[in-house]
């Protein structure tokens, strides 16, 4: 080639799971008939209402043009009474709200707007690979701190007081977590906020499973102060299952959102209007939609976890979200050496842990996103080649 790429992309790799669909693919070409139990991407269709909301708006002759950068009232409005409904937070949705084309991309758009070479980010190990990325496109540094089992997967808030800090800017948390499915109660949010207030740094939460199997959602803005040192990452992906629509959501303090206003306005144009009504009416459903999604998802958890008790994996029961987080026998050298076999012998993927940090090396994820009978046939499919 006679150009390089960029310095910041010289050692970003390429998403993993885009890697892994290729090789997916081309085995797929060749009659395997893979079953994908990676990928988090709901397979159930958003409520009728939502669909109805984004058709009836996508046919209006005056609803495709530019939109603006933050969004349309009724959307801010959507939003800020949903946080106030479920996780009981209030918000201005005037000044406190920043509608996003997907959380993912506010992952992007905190991390440009503050850091910068020579600065340093707290990552979690494991944690979600896209944290690691976009800190380290912005030339910033990514300090991870480990996560373990014994710890309940939550942050060693004393160990962590004690390293240097003085370069650390934000620090990036996730509960529930992905990919363990932890959960982290109000009295460590507490901690978590005296802790970034003693550091002044900002805390980054990013919490979109917290409607799949919880007992209730929860959010770190309910923490009195939380405004003060931190940010909040959101999305309908989940919990409407709108993962493809790209529907995500910021929320913290109004200085916050105006300075990241300055960055995401120079990288797109506002989201399509129908798009955001549709959101809205999904913000809108009542406690009986994310029951029904939760008893479908109970169901699968328990094919899950047969599966994986095929595999002889060990698993905590007590874990949320989309996903089951489960230890592999000793047998194995790792998560990737189970993921290899599986997928050789079974046409079954199942995600290797390693992925996520080298914390995740000895354990695997699988996904909840398929039907039972998909899972029962990865089941005999494991079972038959054992």
């Amino acid at each position: 080639m006679f150009i390089e790429v960029a310095k910041r992309l010289q050692h970003t790799e390429e998403y993993y799971f885009s890697k892994k669909l290729r090789e997916i693919d081309e085995l797929n070409k060749n009659g395997a008939k893979v079953i994908n139990l990676g990928i988090g991407s709901p397979d159930l269709p958003p409520h009728p209402t939502v669909i109805e909301t984004l058709s009836n708006y996508a046919s209006l002759p005056n609803t495709h043009a530019y939109q603006s950068y933050k969004g349309v009232p009724a959307l801010r409005s959507a939003i800020a009474s949903w946080y106030d409904k479920y996780y009981q937070v209030k918000l201005n949705p005037d000044t406190e709200v920043l509608p996003l084309i997907g959380s993912k991309e506010g992952i992007m758009h905190i991390c440009m707007t503050y850091l910068q070479e020579g600065d340093e980010a707290l990552i979690p190990n494991p944690g979600y690979p896209t944290y690691s990325s976009a800190v380290r496109l912005t030339g910033a540094k990514g300090v991870y701190y480990g996560l373990q089992e014994a710890n309940g997967w939550l942050p060693d808030l004393e160990a962590l007081a004690k390293q240097d800090l003085s370069k650390v800017k934000l620090m990036w948390v996730n509960y529930p977590h992905m990919p363990t499915g932890a959960k982290a109660d109000k009295a460590f949010f507490k901690d978590l906020i005296t802790f970034a207030k003693t550091h002044r740094i900002l805390l980054c939460h990013d919490n979109p499973y917290s409607f799949i199997l919880t007992e209730q959602p929860t959010s770190l803005m309910s923490i009195e102060g939380a405004k003060d040192v931190a940010l909040e990452l959101n999305s309908l992906s989940k919990s409407s299952n709108m993962a493809g629509w790209r529907v995500g959501m910021l929320v913290g303090h109004h200085d916050r959102i105006n300075e990241i206003m300055r960055f995401k306005s120079n990288m797109d144009s506002g989201m399509f209007l129908p798009l955001q009504m549709a959101a809205t009416a999904a913000l809108a459903l009542d406690e009986e939609w994310y029951a029904k999604l939760n008893k479908i998802y109970r169901g699968r958890r328990q094919k899950v976890y047969e599966l994986l008790q095929t595999l002889h994996c060990d698993f905590d029961e007590s874990q949320v979200g989309l996903f089951v987080w489960a230890k592999v026998p000793t047998s194995y050298k790792d998560g990737y050496e189970l993921s290899d076999e599986v997928l050789k012998r079974a046409a079954v993927f199942i995600t290797p842990g390693g992925i996520f940090g080298s914390a995740g090396q000895q354990y695997v994820r699988v996904s909840l996103c398929t039907t039972e009978a998909v899972l029962q046939e990865a089941i005999d499919r494991i079972k038959a080649k054992k």
